[in-house]
């Protein structure tokens, strides 16, 4: 930008394929998920502690763009976290804009920059506005904090009892041989799965509405994953044209580039935020189920090793990129009119496009995407041991016994009431046959004329 303006650009040696700039812009996006996603770690961590600090932590993994604390000046209050939701759009829309199929141009490299820098600023100004009480991401760490620090309190009688029973008062029940889906336990899941499918409606439609309107080329007799200018059905509309052809593009042009493309691809953008609220959730049922497995539930773990181990999360982590390259091809903001000077160039023009077929095979791939997302959803976990899908405090009620490993079954036989819980130990299974509340339950003969009671 120093030597070419605020349209300069910097022609690619070696005369690069299309396939090769296609795949750094690819590269990018990849760099782009890397950064917002380390990001995005420390910003849930901060989230999580000002909504424990307010007592309004119900589940270990919320909606971090769409969940906020207290107070309109709060760092990880509803303001910041709209701008950081705006920021993150941004971030992957410079990204479309910053290389084309044969230059590296200046001004969106450095609007992503101050994107990168302004999420960062605000995850520390959350940081330092909150106490941490733990810097892990494990529910059983949060767990452990809350009830150590008094804020999480364990109910009696409900060491049966999983997330979907919350609202029920009742203590006492048998063990059931299957547990309710995340879709069911979780209000802020159905959303999610709703939201992912109406990206596919909308991307339908959107696919539709430009086969009908488009304005150049005919149908191709062969389908292409790449797009093809000559014979793929796209929509062109021009953004700036000179006809001196010598006056570049001005900062108006940018920021109507930016705004039109933040606007089209905000909506993907965000919909790939919220699906990582299923990734976790699943993730920490996955973890929790651990305690009736031979090896046991390992409660402490690094922050890494955690993140490799959680598949549907490294799914989501690689397909992020792909898809916001796969919306690349298909709405392209590309110049079509420019001027050379040597190695350099200046863009006198910008075009924006989209083509049918892109659209299409975005269309399929978020289909399929849905469709998983949605089959994990409603997955219904086998086994007795009561789901938690990272309720903290049907954790706090389930884990009568913290230690570094953790074992969870039947731990106490009672009349007429029996206790599961968890030990540093493996314990046996639980009996489907009994009914249980929990430790220290015992049954007094009644009054005449009372009902019997329970104490503890």
């Amino acid at each position: 930008m120093s030597t070419c303006g605020i349209s300069g650009g910097v022609r690619l040696t070696g005369d690069p394929s299309y396939l090769q700039s296609e795949m750094l812009i690819l590269t990018l996006n990849l760099i782009i998920t890397l950064c917002t996603e380390s990001i995005g770690f420390m910003h849930s961590i901060s989230l999580r502690s000002a909504l424990a600090s307010e007592s309004r932590l119900s589940f270990n993994t919320n909606l971090r763009l769409m969940t906020a604390a207290c107070g309109w000046r709060n760092p990880n209050g509803t303001l910041l976290n709209a701008l950081m939701a705006v920021l993150l759009i941004i971030s992957y829309s410079s990204a479309t804009l910053a290389v084309s199929s044969f230059s590296i141009i200046g001004f969106p490299f450095l609007i992503l920059g101050i994107a990168l820098f302004l999420q960062v600023a605000i995850t520390l100004a959350g940081m330092r506005s909150v106490e941490t009480l733990t810097w892990s991401s494990s529910p059983f760490d949060v767990t452990a904090a809350l009830v150590h620090h008094t804020q999480l309190t364990p109910s009696s009688f409900r060491c049966m009892r999983g997330v979907s029973d919350r609202d029920i008062i009742g203590g006492p029940t048998k063990p059931s041989e299957a547990q309710p889906s995340a879709w069911h336990a979780h209000p802020s899941i159905r959303k999610v799965v709703v939201f992912l499918w109406g990206l596919v409606l909308a991307c339908a439609g959107w696919a539709a509405l430009i086969m009908y309107k488009h304005n150049e080329a005919s149908p191709s007799q062969s389908w292409s994953f790449l797009p093809d200018y000559a014979y793929d059905l796209n929509y062109s509309l021009s953004i700036e044209v000179y006809p001196t052809g010598l006056e570049a593009i001005s900062v108006r042009t940018w920021i109507l580039a930016f705004v039109n493309i933040t606007a089209v691809q905000g909506p993907l953008t965000i919909g790939l935020h919220c699906s990582e609220l299923i990734a976790n959730v699943i993730q920490n049922e996955r973890l929790w189920r651990c305690a009736t497995t031979r090896n046991g539930l390992h409660t402490a773990t690094n922050p890494l090793k955690a993140f490799l181990a959680n598949p549907l999360g490294l799914i989501l982590f690689v397909l992020k990129p792909v898809l916001h390259w796969m919306f690349a091809l298909s709405f392209v903001f590309g110049p079509t009119a420019w001027r050379v000077d040597g190695n350099k160039i200046v863009i006198l023009q910008y075009t924006a496009t989209m083509l049918v077929y892109q659209i299409m095979n975005l269309c399929i791939a978020l289909c399929i995407f849905a469709c998983v997302f949605t089959f994990v959803a409603l997955r219904r976990p086998r086994g007795p041991q009561p789901a938690t899908y990272g309720h903290l405090q049907t954790l706090a009620n389930l884990v009568d016994e913290w230690s570094p490993v953790m074992w969870w079954g039947h731990k106490e036989h009672g009349i007429p009431y029996c206790h599961a819980g968890t030990s540093n130990h493996p314990l046996p299974d639980v009996e489907m046959d009994c009914v249980y509340a929990g430790s220290g339950v015992v049954s007094h003969s009644p009054i005449q004329g009372e009902a019997p009671i329970l104490e503890k």
